[in-house]
């Protein structure tokens, strides 16, 4: 297999692990940020990360790094009642013959700096303040034409631009794009506290909170909380906002909301959660997509970044193996394709009981069998 020339665009966590498995492999890399540094890509605060995610940063020579950065769980999670007490467990799965944590948690901004390191000490070359205005397919190659007008011949073009991705019009219909889910969840650092040892979900009356930790001394809160997407609260009443939504629990909820709620917006993160899974083909011609850009994932699973992070392990075995692209595509996009709707529709359907539109859901029980399918082959 020769050596092929390979633009990314998008440098996040999928892009950028895309980009080192293909590097390894021995393929000529280029990765295109539309943002001015690796830090101002990152958002959010934390990324849980299951065992399935740590295997494939593994693959890449990135996992150990982020354990010892971030805090490795001996369980996926617990759930806990409003008022604080413990519920049940949720193990999480084994990886066969493997060592690695149920679950690790780490800082974003952390993971993209091990993911950036990594990539450039491999020579992968990274251009930021950098994105595309149009391509042109053509018979050896896409020609992709930036927004400063200068030009780029790449053998494939692999668009890992996200859920706004504008990568898809160029392989998909326009009306595919994801869809909000009628959720959106609020997040905010704090320090972990001891019994913040994986990850905590505590449902109540108005949402469902939750606690992971990121770090020895580090932790993040977040509240899943049904609204309309115009009746978002502004940025300067966040704090407000979240403090009433938190009323009426106990536990770490309730000590959060007396203890460590930041009177600081900026402190306050916000998201609308978005869906989507993009039927198959993934791609059209020398060009194919990633990550949120054919599968946006809800946060339910801890699932999104591990996701991206296995397309591009495999993205690069494919692009390996065959000589012929159409057929490189199409095992990846059947390798990938099942595995991916499985976790976005298991993440709406724990959104969905969250909101109290599913009430005979098992919470537990698909969560525990979605982290068990994931800990089989990729």
């Amino acid at each position: 297999m020769s050596e092929r020339k390979v633009l990314i665009a998008g440098g996040g966590i999928g892009g950028l692990s895309a980009a080192i498995a293909l590097r390894q492999e021995g393929h000529e890399v280029q990765v295109i940020e539309r943002y001015e540094s690796a830090h101002a890509s990152v958002y959010g605060v934390g990324v849980i990360q299951p065992i399935n995610a740590l295997r494939a940063l593994d693959a890449i020579g990135c996992a150990q790094q982020c354990i010892d950065a971030g805090f490795a769980a001996e369980k996926w999670g617990a759930i806990h009642s409003t008022d604080g007490h413990y519920v049940a467990d949720i193990d999480g799965a084994p990886i066969e013959s493997g060592t690695l944590p149920p679950m690790n948690g780490v800082t974003r901004p952390k993971l993209h700096q091990i993911l950036t390191e990594r990539a450039a000490e491999l020579g992968v070359q990274i251009r930021y303040s950098t994105s595309f205005a149009s391509l042109e397919q053509r018979e050896d190659d896409v020609l992709v034409t930036l927004d400063s007008g200068e030009q780029i011949s790449t053998e494939v073009l692999v668009g890992a631009d996200g859920v706004n991705s504008g990568v898809r019009p160029f392989v998909l219909d326009a009306d595919v794009t994801p869809h909000y889910i009628g959720q959106s969840a609020y997040r905010q650092n704090l320090p972990r506290l001891p019994e913040i040892d994986r990850v905590i979900i505590q449902g109540g009356p108005n949402g469902t909170a939750g606690f992971v930790p990121i770090g020895p001394d580090l932790a993040y809160m977040f509240f899943n909380k049904a609204m309309n997407r115009e009746d978002r609260p502004a940025a300067e009443d966040l704090p407000a906002a979240l403090r009433r939504e938190l009323e009426g629990y106990g536990g770490l909820a309730g000590r959060f909301r007396d203890e460590f709620l930041s009177d600081n917006p900026a402190d306050i993160v916000l998201r609308p959660e978005e869906s989507m899974i993009a039927a198959a083909p993934w791609h059209k011609g020398r060009v194919v997509l990633m990550g949120d850009a054919v599968h946006a994932i809800t946060p339910h699973l801890g699932q999104g970044a591990a996701q991206a992070i296995e397309d591009g392990v495999v993205l690069a075995e494919v692009l390996t193996r065959h000589d012929d692209l159409a057929s490189a595509f199409a095992e990846f996009t059947e390798r990938r394709y099942e595995r991916c709707r499985l976790v976005v529709e298991t993440s709406e359907a724990i959104g969905a009981w969250e909101m109290g539109k599913l009430p005979d859901f098992d919470n537990v029980a698909a969560t525990q069998h979605v982290l068990e399918v994931m800990a089989q082959p990729i």
